[in-house]
């Protein structure tokens, strides 16, 4: 009873900040994303009889404490529709840093909600899995699926109707994103939690969420349209009011660095010099540019020249996560 799935991570082109349900992580607002190919996090899960709780291994070192039984009340909800009483030993490996600012939660739930109810032997469909991946992390549930994902903040208190669902695969628009890596540190203060202050205390919080359907809208026609030019502005848009939120919590939630600045003044500069290139940044300093296929050496060199980018890692847009192997 073991398998092995790899997810990718995701980039938000239209962010997600806030829960209207912090024990179901429903979100407060919709998302649409990317799926990023050179992301990813690859989980292996075995039930294994006789042991007292679930083991977790990340990158090879045994964790234990808050993230140990994040992932053990997570493995409950598998354990529970399977009927299996056994614990797990899980072993799960990223390519790229953890918690700092790229979406390791959302590739690590979604391999987890793959492997975990492959190894069951539970049969459920991409629509209720995307639904387990987001109870572990809010945006696990769009890196179920590769491409264009939009995520359904849903009205139901029990979160039947928030989901993901796919808006276009992976092959459907070459497009690129550039990583500029600011820092590879573990970041002071986690999405949850920052999510958590933004809703008490931040005064836009409510502008935010009643601005969030014209962006998806929007969005969506973009992408329908493979319109670059609406999708990149949309994507600096959404990023920009997100962190103004965040900015305007207490404490003030600041996850750029200095590199982080002045790597959204470089992307405006290059645009304005002719090359079409868009900046979005999650919760976290590192800078993520989106360009055409066409722009992207051009735009790399640009970055990798950038004091304090300690590397820059370019994607494709990435697929679907996929069962490997019954072991890692």
């Amino acid at each position: 009873m073991k398998a092995t799935a790899i997810a990718h991570s995701n980039i938000a082109l239209v962010k997600y900040w806030g829960k209207r349900n912090g024990a179901l992580n429903l979100p407060a607002v919709g998302s649409i994303s990317i799926t990023l190919d050179a992301l990813s996090t690859t989980t292996n899960v075995e039930f294994v009889p006789g042991l007292n709780k679930d083991q977790l291994f990340l990158n090879d070192i045994q964790v234990e404490g808050k993230e140990q039984i994040r992932v053990q009340n997570f493995m409950n909800l598998v354990r529970r529709e399977s009927g299996i009483k056994n614990y797990t030993v899980i072993k799960s490996g990223n390519n790229f840093p953890t918690a700092a600012g790229l979406a390791s939660s959302a590739s690590a739930f979604a391999a987890l909600a793959l492997a975990g109810t492959t190894a069951a032997g539970l049969k459920v469909t991409k629509k209720d899995l995307t639904i387990l991946a987001r109870i572990g992390s809010g945006s696990a549930a769009r890196s179920i699926f590769g491409g264009f994902v939009e995520m359904h903040k849903g009205i139901y208190k029990n979160g039947s109707d928030a989901f993901a669902e796919p808006l276009a695969d992976e092959n459907y628009w070459d497009l690129r994103v550039l990583i500029a890596v600011t820092s590879e540190s573990k970041k002071k203060i986690g999405s949850t939690d920052g999510m958590t202050q933004s809703k008490k205390t931040s005064p836009y919080y409510r502008n935010w969420i009643a601005a969030s359907p014209k962006d998806l809208s929007g969005m969506r026609a973009a992408i329908k349209q493979k319109n670059f030019t609406k999708l990149g502005e949309i994507s600096e848009f959404s990023c920009l009011k997100m962190h103004a939120l965040a900015l305007a919590t207490t404490p003030a939630l600041i996850y750029w660095n200095g590199t982080t600045v002045d790597g959204m003044h470089l992307i405006r500069e290059l645009r304005g010099k002719g090359s079409e290139v868009y900046f979005t940044i999650d919760a976290g300093p590192q800078l993520k540019a989106i360009c055409q296929a066409k722009d992207e050496h051009k735009i790399k060199r640009e970055l990798e020249a950038l004091p304090g980018v300690v590397r820059v890692i370019s994607t494709k847009i990435g697929g679907p996560a996929r069962i490997i192997g019954e072991s890692v």
